[in-house]
């Protein structure tokens, strides 16, 4: 028997404004979008909006329903059409922020864990990693340099 370590490095910027103009530009597509989420039920509304490699931008928000489960969340919508309609294009970054009706969400909010297996699929699909921007309504933002560091041991199809 022997252990082993998995280790993850993020990036962390203090506020919006460290980050850099074009990511700072893309998290304002976010945040757009989290402003036109649909959530009735768990007042948290949340925005992504994803850069591609022809330069499209797409985003999306979460989508509730009150027949759980049958909504989705803002990354899964946004990366699904993204798929839909650029099916041949790669995803370079996403931004995502997240906010409460309740509270102010000022801890940066990362992907659920069925998000990180809809964006990893779409990593090993197009080999090549997703850079994932995360951020609450204020307060810090964490990169990631790519979802396998968020999802290290993922279930991809080489398994099947």
């Amino acid at each position: 028997m022997k252990d082993i370590k998995i280790e993850s490095t993020l990036t962390v910027y203090e506020n919006f404004n460290e980050l850099p103009s074009d990511i700072a530009s893309l998290m304002e597509k976010a945040i757009e979008a989290r402003k036109n989420a649909y959530a009735p039920y768990s007042n948290f509304s949340v925005g992504a909006a994803i850069l591609l490699d022809n330069n499209q931008i797409v985003t999306g928000n979460n989508q509730e329903n009150a027949s759980y489960p049958s909504g989705l969340c803002a990354e899964r919508t946004a990366i699904y059409y993204a798929g839909s309609q650029y099916p041949n294009a790669k995803i370079v970054k996403m931004t995502l922020t997240a906010g409460s009706r309740i509270n102010q969400t000022i801890t940066p909010i990362p992907p659920c864990g069925a998000c990180r297996q809809a964006i990893s699929e779409y990593e090993v699909k197009q080999e090549s990693p997703i850079e994932i921007y995360f951020m609450g309504e204020t307060g810090k933002v964490v990169k990631s340099d790519s979802l396998a560091n968020l999802l290290p041991l993922g279930f991809d199809r080489s398994f099947l």
